[in-house]
């Protein structure tokens, strides 16, 4: 477990569940409003945020991919997901429960299912928020990226990290 987590908290990591989806919609929502207000404007911050209510894409991904979930006190505190082996699709941490080591025990342990699969390398697409936390992890810019989403120009950047074996 992390240093950076409070020592009178604990986090139980686990997978995560169909009955998980309303609290994690929620959570990914307020997160991009709360945390990623100083790198995005509000038509952009609306914009991505709507991607909450593509339910398909959501079922899609609690069936097709890794799914893990950090709890505290039975609270969904964040999630990571891993696509095909090699994809951190999505990775939030709740906007209460930011710096707290929270994200990097999720994804440390989406790096070994990774690694246990036998990829050699992970890639995502990362926002200008979440950019310094996957550099600490190990990860380069492979390019800078804009996606529209709604009419509405993002940019994000596709990052890679380069895998032990």
């Amino acid at each position: 477990m992390s240093s950076n987590i409070l020592d009178n908290q604990s986090v139980n990591i686990r997978p995560g569940n169909l009955q998980d989806l309303p609290e994690m919609l929620i959570l990914f929502k307020e997160t991009i409003i709360s945390i990623c207000k100083k790198d995005y404007n509000t038509d952009q911050l609306e914009a991505w945020k709507s991607g909450a209510y593509n339910l398909e894409r959501w079922l899609k991904v609690m069936k097709e991919q890794i799914v893990l979930v950090a709890e505290m006190d039975h609270q969904i505190v964040g999630f990571c997901t891993l696509d095909q082996g090699h994809y951190i699709d999505l990775l939030f941490v709740h906007k209460d429960h930011q710096h707290l080591g929270i994200a990097s025990l999720l994804y440390n342990l989406i790096e070994k299912e990774a690694i246990k699969q036998n990829n050699l390398s992970l890639t995502a697409d990362v926002s200008k928020t979440a950019k310094p936390f996957f550099k600490r992890m190990g990860f380069h810019v492979i390019s800078e990226q804009t996606v529209h989403v709604k009419g509405v120009d993002l940019i994000n950047y596709k990052m890679q990290k380069n895998l032990l074996t």
